[in-house]
């Protein structure tokens, strides 16, 4: 079974790229059916975040060109588009990556957790279109286990700093006490219920919390003793807030640079401090152009966060020996399985062998043969079957020079033990 892992990330694409490259939740269906008619592969997952979009595939051939041109064509792009940010791993370097990924190795945030989550959904949601099977299922739960080791053998996850906690550092440059600041909070999944624990411990007080669904905006908004609206309520609170972050879903933008505009007006040209955490964006860039506007994307925020990498390097290496040896651990059950099923073919066809030379024997005793003469006739007669097809590949394999195709020969069936000048007995065999 080869293994595909192919995508694009934070490192290779910046957010232009990623958030057109990004799937949606309404097409994931639609997605799946898609790449595996398209490429032929007996299994496959998505993982799609602010951060990277990755396609895992399993089946028995490399397809990385009709991915790349599958995936160029869903999102309406040109292969060209993708060729340049694009990575492709195989094999134990795919199983390598996906273990990195998990552990946060692979993330902006150097062991930031929430990747780990977003890789569990990824899998469920394989597993609920029925486009993961054993390879892949064993593939995961053996990452999510590797993930875990880290996590709780290393200190790769002490102090966590994450985009949202870094979102929040990058407001204090714009507002020194931000007691005083009013925010508002796009959307109310995980990522915003940490930006919303940060601003409280950085001393906002003033939340309002803004989502497609009011009463999920209410229970995170009241928490910290905000208030929940919908999206489409935003216009009414704009002029009144300070800070914006957000980090939904939506495959268009929610804040646009009329809106922006307007409530820059009623406030008297007060500065807002804005984040866009999404892929694709929330926030249209254009708004990042007014005067007193401060507008982040997830791409700005590598500073904070590569100070963070600087402090986790030495428990990072530590985690990296941990995936290797879950790497190689990986490897050592499929070929443990593999062997399984090798030899549960070997005996099926010695079996059939035996049958056959059975039922001829039978049939001779049946029709009043001499029992010896039928007896030492199903004795070669198997001993020939057995060896005829063995036989015949390792005269093949030593007329092309693999020599060691007779050295597993001997180790198999123990030669070296006969030495040609010792007797054969039954106690040897």
């Amino acid at each position: 079974m080869a293994l595909l892992t192919l995508g694009i990330n934070h490192r290779t694409a910046p957010v232009e790229i990623r958030e057109r490259v990004a799937f949606t939740p309404e097409r994931m269906a639609e997605a799946f059916s898609e790449l595996r008619a398209a490429t032929g592969a007996s299994e496959a997952a998505i993982l799609s975040t602010c951060n990277r979009t990755e396609l895992y595939l399993a089946g028995d051939d490399d397809c990385a060109p009709t991915v790349l041109r599958w995936l160029a064509g869903f999102h309406e792009l040109d292969v060209a588009d993708l060729e340049n940010v694009l990575y492709v791993h195989r094999d134990s370097d795919a199983v390598r990556h996906m273990m990195r990924v998990a552990a946060g190795l692979d993330s902006m945030v150097l062991g930031e957790p929430q990747i780990f989550g977003q890789l569990k959904d990824a899998y469920a949601l394989a597993r609920e279109h029925g486009a993961s099977g054993s390879f892949l299922s064993r593939l995961f739960e053996q990452t999510f286990s590797v993930a875990k080791r880290v996590r709780t053998e290393t200190a790769i996850g002490e102090n966590p700093v994450s985009v949202a906690y870094a979102s929040v550092s990058m407001a204090h440059h714009i507002f020194a006490d931000m007691s005083r600041n009013k925010a508002l909070l796009i959307g109310a999944g995980k990522t915003i219920e940490l930006v919303a624990r940060h601003l409280a411990d950085a001393g906002v007080r003033q939340f309002v919390v803004a989502n497609r669904t009011l009463e999920r905006a209410q229970m995170l908004a009241e928490t910290h003793g905000g208030k929940g609206i919908l999206l489409s309520d935003i216009p009414d609170y704009l002029a009144d807030v300070d800070i914006i972050i957000s980090s939904t879903a939506s495959p268009l933008p929610i804040l646009g640079k009329g809106a922006v505009e307007r409530a820059l007006k009623r406030r008297k040209h007060r500065p807002y401090f804005m984040v866009d955490i999404a892929v694709p964006r929330d926030i249209e860039p254009e708004v990042g152009a007014l005067a007193d506007v401060y507008l982040y994307t997830v791409d700005d925020l590598r500073q904070v966060i590569e100070e963070n990498i600087r402090s986790r390097e030495g428990a990072a290496r530590e985690a990296e020996n941990l995936i290797t040896s879950g790497v190689q651990e990986f490897l050592d059950q499929l070929r443990a399985l593999d062997a399984v099923s090798t030899l549960k073919v070997f005996r099926q066809r010695a079996e059939l062998l035996r049958d056959i030379e059975s039922d001829k024997a039978l049939r001779a005793l049946r029709n009043g043969a001499d029992p010896e003469t039928v007896l030492r006739s199903l004795a070669r007669g198997l001993t020939n079957k057995l060896l005829h097809q063995p036989s015949v590949q390792v005269r093949k394999a030593m007329s092309e020079g693999r020599t060691e195709v007779t050295e597993c020969l001997r180790e198999l069936y123990q030669l070296d033990a006969l030495e040609a000048d010792e007797p054969v007995t039954t106690e040897k065999l």
